[in-house]
């Protein structure tokens, strides 16, 4: 099986035409976690369509795709691309914007599931590789864990896989830089909420009750101790707060009896997100007990660290290499404060994950905005990466 290059894809204009009226169709109807009704049935239909065996409703609306090689070969590699949209309103202007009041593809799953759509049709027209491929389309990237309910629902057991790659788009990254590292690339993320709870009173007489607005502000204050005192300067994690709540406006001279905190903690390495937990809580009831009032503490872990693996990284630089350039492909990047439920994969088979640059052109905006949009010049730059990871694994 040979490379593939953009502008072999790029040359076959009604193959380009479909991808991105595909991408805009789908993009112009988004769907929320675990709603992908509408994207998974186009993407079941479309496979089916190549001749390519399909499996429906693994993490409630999932799909995967197999494809066999027509050479003989025991290795299977999976490669997944994310469906879901977000809560956001759309305010892109482009003549195929959200349908959908509220939701739009503010991080560009559209073009994502586009790419391998893109990927699985060239590759089924000519499987000129040694093995099998699934294409695994997922649910609910955005905070719903959809490829920890894949995996639930018996993913690698119906569908034994060696190796998993994903893609995500780089948001203002120049077009087609490909980033990635080996190890931690993105990190845990966990959600943590501090209610501190007293009697509350008049604010004319705060001695006569006990005051959570003082624990909690000696709480707030003091949060940022809990990474330059208790995490090691080689490590990285950072925590913040992102709500709270307390009391009502229209009675000012009211101390509340309850002050909510709430925020994100992030890290890479687990005894990190060990220490984290510990010592927010910790930290926590001291402001409490300090101040006469109760903490009530609840830390959910969210997606864990995501690990790249050190051969399957390197199966992605040569595939883009081949693709695109050795200068617009960085293998040893930083890894990034994001989180990516793409990690409960890596927890259980080798794999990579990548960047590919957006563009950072006029226009151009960052993921989870309103004004954000994938940028359909990345979707034969995605099809020739897929082709070429397979070319790499089992050509």
């Amino acid at each position: 099986m040979q490379h593939t290059r953009p502008e072999d894809i790029q040359s076959d204009l009604a193959f380009i035409e479909k991808m991105t009226a595909m991408r805009h169709d789908i993009h112009a109807h988004p769907e929320t976690a675990f709603e992908e009704v509408r994207t998974s049935a186009i993407v079941a239909a479309y496979l089916e369509g190549l001749g390519i065996a399909v499996h429906r409703g693994l993490g409630k609306t999932g799909v995967v795709g197999t494809l066999k090689g027509t050479r003989p070969g025991q290795k299977t590699i999976a490669l997944r691309a994310d469906m879901d949209a977000l809560h956001i309103t759309e305010e892109t202007g482009v003549p195929y914007s959200s349908t959908v009041p509220g939701k739009m593809h503010a991080c560009g799953h559209d073009g994502h599931t586009t790419m391998l759509l893109g990927a699985a049709e060239k590759l089924a027209t000519n499987p000129d590789f040694a093995g099998t491929v699934h294409f695994v389309f997922q649910p609910a990237e955005e905070g719903g864990g959809g490829a920890d309910a894949m995996i639930k629902d018996g993913l690698f057991e119906l569908f034994p896989t060696d190796a998993i790659y994903g893609v995500h788009n780089g948001p203002m990254d120049p077009l087609g830089l490909l980033t990635t590292r080996v190890g931690p690339y993105t990190s845990a993320s966990d959600d943590w909420e501090i209610v501190f709870e007293g009697t509350g009173g008049h604010g004319a007489s705060p001695e006569k009750a006990t005051d959570p607005t003082v624990a909690a502000g000696q709480f707030m204050a003091t949060l940022g101790n809990v990474v330059s005192r208790h995490v090691a300067l080689t490590d990285w994690a950072v925590v913040s707060i992102g709500h709270v709540a307390g009391g009502e406006r229209e009675s000012a001279n009211i101390i509340p009896a309850k002050v909510m905190v709430a925020g994100t903690a992030r890290s890479y390495a687990p005894e990190v997100r060990d220490t984290l937990e510990r010592e927010i809580t910790r930290l926590a009831e001291g402001c409490a007990m300090a101040g006469g009032v109760e903490a009530h503490v609840s830390y959910e872990r969210g997606y864990p660290p995501l690990l790249n693996t050190a051969n399957e990284v390197a199966v992605t630089g040569r595939a883009h290499i081949a693709a695109v350039s050795e200068a617009l492909t960085v293998t040893e990047a930083p890894a990034i404060g994001a989180s990516e439920d793409f990690a409960y994969y890596l927890e259980k088979i080798p794999g990579a994950y990548v960047s590919i640059g957006n563009g950072d052109g006029p226009g151009s905006a960052f993921v989870h905005t309103p004004k954000f949009n994938f940028n359909d010049d990345l979707i034969p730059i995605g099809v020739a990466f897929w082709m070429n990871v397979v070319a790499e694994e089992l050509g």
